[in-house]
C-alpha cells in the first residue's frame, strides 16, 4: 500500500489517488443497495425504555413557503451556515414509544394513509414492528395535537383502529377545534377531514388531559399553545430523570431555534407560538432537560443551550449498545 503525504495527495488529486489505490486491489463490483437500516432507535429515560420509530420524512419544499418572520437573507444564511440545502426543507417524524414496564405508550402517530405529504411518510406501522413493537400491545396513544402528521395514523384505510387496545389522550381544546364540522367550509378543510376521520372513529376511547396533569404514570401534560390551540408538550419522569417530549415546539432545529421568534406557516397563532417557544426553550436550556423534537433530525434527541438571542440544538450521541 503506498504512503501519501499531503503534498503528494494534492499533486495526484482525487482522481489520481483513486487510480493509485485501485491498482493495489480488486475493483468493487457489488451493486448499490439503496436501502437504510430499520428506522428505530432505543435509549433509556431513568428505568423506562424509550424507542424512537420513524414515520418517514416530510418534504416541505422552498423554505420561504413554510417559514415567516425572518429578515431578508436570514433563512439562506442560517441554512448555509449549518450545511443544509437552501432550496428544500425536509422534516423528520420521530415517534416516541415508552415502555414503563407496566404500560406501552406511543406519542403521536404520523400521517397514516394520507397522501397529503407525498409517498415518503406513513411508515409507522412498519417501523413499529421492525422495532419489535406490536400495535395490539400498545396501551395508550398520546397526541400532542390534532394535525394530520400527528393524529393521521390512528385508523387504517378501512377506518379500523391501528392500535386496537389503546386509549387515546388529547387536549379537549384541540379535539374540539379540529373536529368542528363548521370548519369544513374553511381553508382548514383537509386538516379537519383527517382529524374527524381519525378521532371521531375512536371517540369512545378518547380521554382528555389537562395542563399540569399527570394523566399516565410519569407523564405530565405541559400546555404549549400557538402551533394549535391545545398543542401540548409532555414531561416524562422516571427515577431521577426528567425528559421532555417537545412535539412541535419548534419545527426546525436551526431556523426556529436560532431565531425562536420566527414563524411557521401552519401555526394557528404564530405570535403565540413564537412566545411559547421562546419561553419553554429557555426553561429547557436553563434546567438542562434532555428533549426530543418530533421534526428534528433523526432520532431527534438532545439538548438546547442559549446561543446569542436564540438557542442551539446539540444532538445526543447515538449509542449502538444500550
Amino acid at each position: 500500500m503506498p504512503i501519501f503525504d499531503r503534498r503528494s495527495f494534492l499533486r495526484l488529486g482525487t482522481a489520481g489517488l483513486g487510480a493509485a489505490l485501485l491498482t493495489n486491489g480488486a475493483a468493487a463490483r457489488a451493486p448499490f443497495l439503496g436501502t437504510q437500516v430499520p428506522a428505530f432507535h432505543r435509549f433509556m429515560i431513568g428505568s423506562t425504555e424509550a424507542t424512537v420509530v420513524s414515520d418517514g420524512p416530510l418534504p416541505l419544499g422552498k423554505p420561504a413557503a413554510s417559514f415567516n418572520g425572518f429578515a431578508a437573507g436570514e433563512i439562506t444564511q442560517l441554512l448555509q451556515g449549518n450545511f443544509l440545502p437552501t432550496d428544500d426543507i425536509v422534516l423528520e417524524q420521530n415517534i416516541l414509544v415508552l415502555n414503563t414496564g407496566d404500560k406501552l405508550i406511543v406519542f403521536d402517530t404520523g400521517v397514516g394513509t394520507s397522501t397529503m405529504f407525498g409517498p415518503s411518510p406513513g411508515k409507522l406501522p412498519t417501523t413499529l414492528v421492525k422495532a419489535g413493537i406490536q400495535p395490539r400491545d400498545v396501551d395508550a396513544i398520546v397526541l400532542s395535537h390534532a394535525h394530520p402528521d400527528h393524529c393521521g395514523g390512528l385508523v387504517d384505510a378501512d377506518g379500523r383502529a391501528v392500535f386496537p387496545n389503546a386509549q387515546v389522550y388529547i387536549s379537549s381544546a384541540d379535539f374540539n377545534f379540529w373536529t368542528d364540522e363548521a370548519k369544513l367550509g374553511s381553508q382548514l378543510k383537509p386538516f379537519i377531514q383527517i382529524a374527524r376521520r381519525n378521532l371521531l372513529h375512536l371517540r369512545d376511547r378518547v380521554v382528555f388531559y389537562a395542563d399540569g396533569q399527570e394523566f399516565l404514570p410519569g407523564v405530565q401534560a405541559l400546555a404549549a399553545p400557538g402551533h394549535t390551540v391545545g398543542h401540548t408538550m409532555f414531561m416524562i419522569t422516571s427515577g431521577s430523570e426528567t425528559f421532555c417530549y417537545a412535539a412541535d415546539l419548534a419545527h426546525h432545529y436551526v431556523l426556529l431555534l436560532e431565531n425562536p421568534r420566527g414563524e411557521f406557516v401552519y401555526d394557528t397563532d404564530a405570535k403565540q407560538a413564537a412566545s411559547t417557544r421562546a419561553r419553554l426553550l429557555d426553561m429547557l436550556a436553563y434546567d438542562r432537560i434532555r428533549l426530543m423534537g418530533y421534526h428534528f433530525p433523526w432520532p431527534g434527541v438532545g439538548h438546547v443551550v442559549r446561543h446569542g438571542e436564540g438557542f442551539h440544538y446539540i444532538a445526543q450521541p447515538v449509542k449502538t449498545v444500550l
